[in-house]
């Protein structure tokens, strides 16, 4: 029994190494289970972030295909195409009825582009550039009666154009007023210039008051005012 207290200690020192090497072994388990669980997350975010980059990839794609769809529908797009094929047309109509009304005095010329002014790019614009004899002139600066004749030949050859590109016809022209605005030439051209697109419509029907114009027209509706009321003959 001789070093028994010895031999005590020793085998309750092995015993407390036992036991902190089954904790150790026991945190050491725990401690894998948690990355086995972690590895687990990672695997399925790593899938998760395929999945995400193969979205991110097709909404890409697809913001490629709006993006280019709005500059086609934008106003640099389609449209822009349209008009800048549409605009020698309608320049020429324009100015084939101004040579009527104003003997060739005025004509128009439409400019898609033009300089900017705080730089040297070009930017894209509808200017309409008005001339006469004199040379070129802003809109504002141009009489009234000459004002109404641009803007009906515009007006007309605009008409015109659409209806031919609609597969459709113009079949009638209303001309409510706007002889007031012209002297005696600018009349006689303007109903010259009716008369030169008679044509090209079922019905034209001019409003005024003046009573000179009534001869220039082969069909007219009068309407009197009476005491009774408005009267209307057609002659």
């Amino acid at each position: 029994l001789e070093g028994i207290d010895e031999v005590r200690k020793l085998h309750g020192a092995k015993c407390a190494e036992q036991r902190a090497a089954a904790e150790a072994h026991r945190e050491l388990e725990r401690r894998r289970g948690e990355i086995r669980r972690r590895l687990n997350e990672l695997d399925e975010q790593a899938e998760e972030k395929k999945e995400l980059e193969k979205q991110a990839a097709e909404l890409s794609s697809t913001i490629d295909a709006y993006r280019e769809l709005t500059t086609a529908f934008g106003r640099d797009g389609i449209q822009a195409m349209i008009i800048e094929n549409i605009l020698p047309e309608l320049e020429h109509e324009a100015n084939r009825l101004l040579e009527r009304m104003t003997s060739r005095q005025l004509a128009i010329q439409f400019r898609t582009t033009r300089e900017a002014v705080s730089s040297d790019s070009i930017i894209e614009t509808l200017d309409i550039i008005i001339s006469d004899e004199d040379g070129q002139r802003p809109y504002q600066l141009f009489s009234g009666g000459e004002a109404f004749r641009i803007d009906f030949a515009i007006r007309v050859a605009l008409a015109k154009l659409l209806a031919r590109r609609a597969g459709a016809s113009v079949e009638t022209l209303i001309i409510d007023e706007g002889f007031g605005t012209q002297d005696q030439q600018g009349r006689d051209g303007l109903v010259e210039a009716l008369q030169s697109v008679s044509g090209d419509f079922d019905l034209i029907l001019a409003i005024t008051h003046i009573d000179e114009l009534r001869d220039q027209f082969p069909n007219r509706i009068e309407i009197v005012k009476t005491a009774e009321g408005s009267r209307a003959t057609v002659i």
